[in-house]
């Protein structure tokens, strides 16, 4: 495990960088041939109560895993941060540990293996004929995130869907 420690607004004293090598030290069990980058800062801003701020980035051979914590204290923030990735960490090996298994599984009597991800429902309508903000509108109606409707001038299926900015958004085929 490789670990580097920087401050930004923060000097990081060698006190400091023991205990952040000895608390993140934990995950090299788990992780040996990873990489951390880990940042400490303040907010010099009086009514931030959670000044201290701890944030890490951990590079393996897998998925980029990054964490930040705050508090009001710094070694209470690399605590958290800690647990924070211990928890990540185990989710991903037991992610990792999923897949293998079932790829060393061997289906009984020829039936295949379900893959990851399945099609649990599968819903018939009919599309019918209308401009877009007729489509809004049923979009409403109906109450969900989209709704699939034929354009009546261009007699293609389009999608409507609601952003999460606010507003609508239009998927036309080309």
């Amino acid at each position: 495990m490789q670990l580097r420690v920087k401050g930004r607004g923060v000097e990081v004293t060698d006190a400091l960088r023991s205990y952040a090598e000895k608390r993140l030290g934990r995950l090299e069990r788990q992780l040996p041939d990873s990489q951390i980058e880990l940042q400490l800062s303040a907010e010099n801003n009086p009514s931030i109560k959670d000044s201290h701020i701890a944030e890490a980035t951990i590079r393996t051979k897998g998925p980029v895993l990054r964490a930040r914590e705050s508090s009001h204290d710094m070694r209470a923030s690399i605590d958290q941060l800690v647990d924070k990735l211990e928890r990540q960490v185990t989710r991903y090996r037991e992610k990792r540990g999923r897949r293998r298994r079932a790829s060393r599984q061997v289906p009984d009597e020829g039936i295949p293996m379900p893959e990851e991800p399945q099609i649990v429902r599968t819903k018939q309508f009919a599309v019918k004929p209308m401009t877009a903000e007729e489509a809004v509108l049923q979009l409403e109606l109906v109450g969900h995130d989209f709704f699939v409707f034929r354009d009546a001038d261009s007699n293609e299926v389009n999608i409507v869907y609601r952003r999460r900015q606010g507003g609508y958004g239009l998927i036309e085929p080309q």
